[in-house]
């Protein structure tokens, strides 16, 4: 006879049918040993061992989920991470009991019940004639319940911990991303009041112009930053902003192309994922180009994953640019915090164009 005792968090319909169909398993295992042991009947010592198992996972695991909701009774608090309350487990001093008082039944019902089934007459509690057999009988029900129930309440210990454990790590990388975003606005923010600032004595009608593309950055960049994520669209018009700001200084010596196709604009992405690389490009590749070129955002689907392009037509890849810099370690860093794995970022020379710098942003498909 075989008892699931695991740990449940109120009534987890879920985890008492898992437990219901251990039991059966563990009712099925020890049968079929017992029988090849004493060289009996294979199906009928089945019949009696699965319907011990049975009974005696009903009255435990009932009697445990009984106890612990009448201990807990009227107390406030019952959902500490990791308690016994949360976990419905009334401790080992009436486990102990509940365990040999289910026994009892468990061997006592499932005997009658093989008897009924089988036709047989087979020796219950009540018909031994010593109190050594009934003690014999009872330790070989109490025994193998003991042990089951102690591994199944460490495996729900081991598993609150690792659920403990996995809740702090997504916490401290939700505060890193969180800490990672907050350094990307002032680093775009005080780049562009620098320009500002130059353009306002060179030029003051584009400055007016710059400051009014700001105030507009600012406002959609603050709503947008309320958001763990934001759709693939507002990511797009955000980077329109930005680079409206952009155009403002460098005129016609910076041309922008985008390219979103309406099946992707619902796609979910981290809010200004892709600013840190058009940053890149104007600062690394079109700025100190003469004549300016072409910066190119688009999206595209392969193989189930987005694919996220930052092309220009700049002076291209070399030392000034260090993949290690900020802005590529920030984005190299949030798709590591929000993916692992699943995501990536690659920089290589743009052969598309006429020169200048690639970059490749892969991640998971997540529909808005």
């Amino acid at each position: 006879m075989v008892v699931a005792t695991s740990r449940v968090t109120n009534v987890n319909w879920a985890s008492y049918s898992m437990r219901a169909k251990n039991s059966v398993v563990y009712g099925i295992v020890f049968g079929v040993a017992l029988a090849l042991l004493r060289q009996q009947n294979i199906w009928i010592t089945l019949v009696y061992s699965v319907s011990i198992s049975i009974i005696c996972w009903i009255c435990i695991d009932l009697g445990r989920t009984a106890v612990a909701h009448w201990k807990n009774y009227g107390q406030a608090n019952c959902s500490v991470p990791g308690s016994s309350r949360e976990a419905g487990w009334p401790g080992w001093p009436w486990m102990l009991g509940i365990i040999m008082v289910g026994s009892v039944i468990g061997i006592s019902g499932g005997t009658a019940f093989g008897d009924w089934a089988t036709g047989n007459r087979s020796l219950g509690l009540s018909d031994v004639s010593s109190l050594r057999e009934a003690v014999s009988m009872l330790l070989f029900g109490l025994i193998p319940a003991v042990a089951l129930t102690y591994f199944f309440y460490s495996r729900g210990v081991i598993a609150d911990r690792e659920a403990a454990t996995l809740g702090a790590q997504r916490q401290a990388a939700e505060s890193r991303l969180k800490l990672l975003e907050s350094q990307i606005e002032p680093h775009m923010l005080f780049n562009t009041l620098a320009n500002l600032r130059v353009l306002i004595a060179l030029d003051p009608p584009r400055a007016q112009v710059m400051l009014d593309q700001l105030i507009s950055f600012l406002r959609a960049t603050l709503s947008g930053s309320r958001d763990s994520a934001q759709t693939l669209r507002a990511e797009f018009d955000r980077l329109g902003d930005y680079l409206a700001l952009i155009k403002v200084r460098m005129a016609d010596r910076l041309t922008i192309k985008f390219d979103l196709p309406e099946s992707l604009a619902a796609m979910r992405v981290p809010p200004l994922l892709l600013q840190p690389l058009v940053e890149n490009s104007i600062k690394h590749g079109l700025e100190p180009a003469l004549a300016g070129g072409r910066i190119d955002i688009s999206a595209s689907c392969e193989s189930n994953a987005l694919v996220l392009c930052v092309r220009d037509t700049g002076v291209g890849i070399d030392s000034s640019v260090d993949s290690t810099a900020f802005g590529l370690a920030q984005v190299r860093g949030r798709l590591a915090t929000q993916y692992g794995a699943n995501a990536s970022l690659q920089l290589l020379p743009n052969s598309e164009l006429d020169g200048g710098t690639l970059a490749i942003v892969r991640l998971p498909m997540t529909v808005a």
